[in-house]
């Protein structure tokens, strides 16, 4: 019971440690000597990234922080495979988008999870993102702010969980799944403060003026 208990503690700090890991910081330090919480938005996310070292660097930013989101969760199960802790799972999945907010390597200041949030996202509930990257290009393509499709999206995916849940096919592992997508949604639209304010105000950037993500 001991060794369990230490494999799901592992479990969680891998989670952690995975989402920790500040790619946007990585490749715009290795690639121009700047920090990158200097430019913009002062966010590690592919949009500031984007700002300061180009497209290119933009996009593979984008898939580190999604695939470590990813990695996160699968890490989680495999370790935690003989004891089904699917509570722990959960656990990973929420501290991994917190590890990518709230690095301890720079000060526990970062991005605001979305891809790394997609990341887990897919990893939990894929169904669900294919869903929400609907919705999130219906509002992109209508409105131009990548923030807002961003907010919509996270808020998105656990309520078409749940109803997806209640309504067309029980969805195993219902609790501990639906709890993670909440925490995680939360830390995701709650890292956009600044910018509800700003659409709130009318003061938002479009798209190719966006201040990060």
């Amino acid at each position: 019971m001991m060794w369990m208990t230490m494999v799901e503690a592992v479990a969680l700090l891998i989670g952690y440690l995975l989402g920790s890991i500040p790619f946007g910081f990585l490749i715009v330090k290795l690639k121009s000597g700047s920090d990158i919480r200097q430019t913009g938005s002062g966010g590690t996310g592919a949009t500031n990234v984007s700002r300061k070292a180009g497209k290119s660097a933009g996009i593979i930013t984008l898939v580190l922080d999604a695939l470590k989101g990813f990695a996160a969760v699968w890490a989680a199960r495999w370790l935690t495979v003989e004891s089904g802790a699917s509570w722990v799972v959960a656990g990973a999945a929420v501290l991994a988008i917190i590890g990518h907010c709230f690095p301890v390597w720079l000060k526990f200041k970062a991005g605001k999870g979305v891809a790394t949030g997609f990341g887990v996202f897919l990893a939990i509930v894929p169904w669900a993102v294919l869903a929400a990257l609907v919705v999130f290009i219906v509002i992109f393509w209508r409105t131009r702010f990548v923030s807002l499709g961003s907010i919509v999206a996270a808020a998105f995916i656990p309520i078409w969980t749940w109803v997806m849940h209640a309504w067309v096919e029980p969805v195993s592992d219902f609790a501990p799944i639906i709890v993670a997508l909440c925490a995680s949604s939360a830390v995701i639209i709650a890292k956009h403060a600044e910018n509800i304010k700003r659409l709130m105000a009318g003061k938002e950037n479009k798209f190719g003026a966006v201040r990060g993500a």
